[in-house]
């Protein structure tokens, strides 16, 4: 029997059809993103269109992402975590929750990117960094009369009562960074008679880390505690805000990546790894107003970004404050002294 023209046509039409999405059909990706949501999409988008890996992708803090590789160690559902401070990175390292992976970029990365591997025994690997800071409204500053703050330490004046947010350490990774900095910066002792005086003119503890500069762009709150990058964000927008590199120093993160022990789709883990540590696209960042430094030496670094070189940066110890028992024991402190402590 002869097949006629149309049915012949349209036999290959499909069978192309077929062929091209098998050829982009590359497989499936769990991945937990805990940057900000604009880039967490970008990133994303971008994989999908140039793998064909089909990825599913949810967005949480870094407190939050961790709690959930730990909740689900014995059947992980997710196969890449992305992004987020690299502290609780590191304890996942530490746990056996996520595996070693040594990216072919890895040795054109930057010093403190490649030291994260180091110290994690190639667990985690360094795919950006920021500097912690705060911001204030200074529409908000200037209708209420107060000072402008310079220095970690004025923020304890009673007369920021109410007029400062900072996130919850437990669920945020920024927040940990500024407990731990604080620690660093003053000695565990004296840092948690600040944190107590602080905590008076805290207003609410966000779950979110870049929270308190959003609600200070909306005039809800006048300063917010948080990464510099997060506040040029929001001046980008057109808010009224001010970035602070506060006069004693300041610590920074090195926002991180690893793969889930476990792993189902370890394959497309891997290609992920190699994705996101290449230069082209970490420079793509900037274009959702995303300003951290990247890691990768050739990549493309914002104008918006923090300049390492001209900031009063602590030596910032992330073997000993991304370790299981300093984390906990700050944490269960925090939780103890200031969480419960009346406002």
């Amino acid at each position: 029997m002869k097949k006629s023209p149309l049915i012949t046509s349209m036999a290959i039409a499909l069978l192309a059809t077929t062929a091209s999405t098998g050829a982009l059909a590359k497989g499936k990706l769990n991945v937990l993103c805990s940057a900000d949501t604009d880039w967490c999409s970008l990133m994303e988008t971008r994989f999908e269109q140039e793998t064909g890996v089909k990825v599913s992708l949810i967005r949480k803090s870094s407190g939050e992402g961790y709690a959930q590789l730990r909740a689900e160690s014995k059947n992980p559902k997710i196969d890449v975590w992305w992004g987020g401070t690299g502290d609780p990175h590191l304890q996942a390292a530490k746990e056996n929750l996520t595996q070693a992976y040594r990216a072919k970029e890895l040795p054109n990365l930057l010093a403190w990117a490649q030291n994260q591997s180091l110290v994690s025994d190639n667990r985690t690997v360094g795919i950006y960094a920021g500097a912690l800071g705060f911001g204030y409204n200074e529409n908000l500053i200037k209708k209420k009369g107060l000072p402008i703050p310079q220095c970690w330490k004025d923020l304890a004046d009673p007369v920021y009562k109410g007029e400062v947010q900072i996130a919850n350490p437990n669920s945020s990774g920024t927040a940990y960074t500024a407990l731990a900095t604080f620690v660093q910066l003053f000695g565990e002792e004296d840092s948690f008679e600040y944190l107590a005086e602080l905590h008076k003119n805290v207003s609410q503890y966000t779950k979110s880390g870049s929270a308190p500069i959003k609600a200070a762009a909306r005039g809800e709150t006048a300063i917010g505690i948080v990464f510099m990058h997060d506040i040029m964000k929001q001046v980008k927008k057109g808010f009224p805000l001010k970035i602070v590199a506060p006069c004693e120093g300041t610590g920074y993160e090195v926002g991180s990546m690893s793969i889930v022990k476990g792993a189902r789709h370890l394959k497309e883990a891997k290609m992920w790894a190699e994705f996101a540590l290449r230069p082209d696209i970490q420079s793509l960042a900037q274009s959702v107003n995303a300003f951290q430094v990247p890691s990768n030496q050739a990549s493309s670094i914002p104008a918006e970004a923090p300049n390492f070189d001209e900031l009063k940066l602590i030596d910032y110890d992330f073997a000993k404050y991304g370790s299981v028992a300093t984390r906990r024991h700050l944490l269960q402190r925090w939780d103890d002294e200031i969480k419960s402590l009346a406002r």
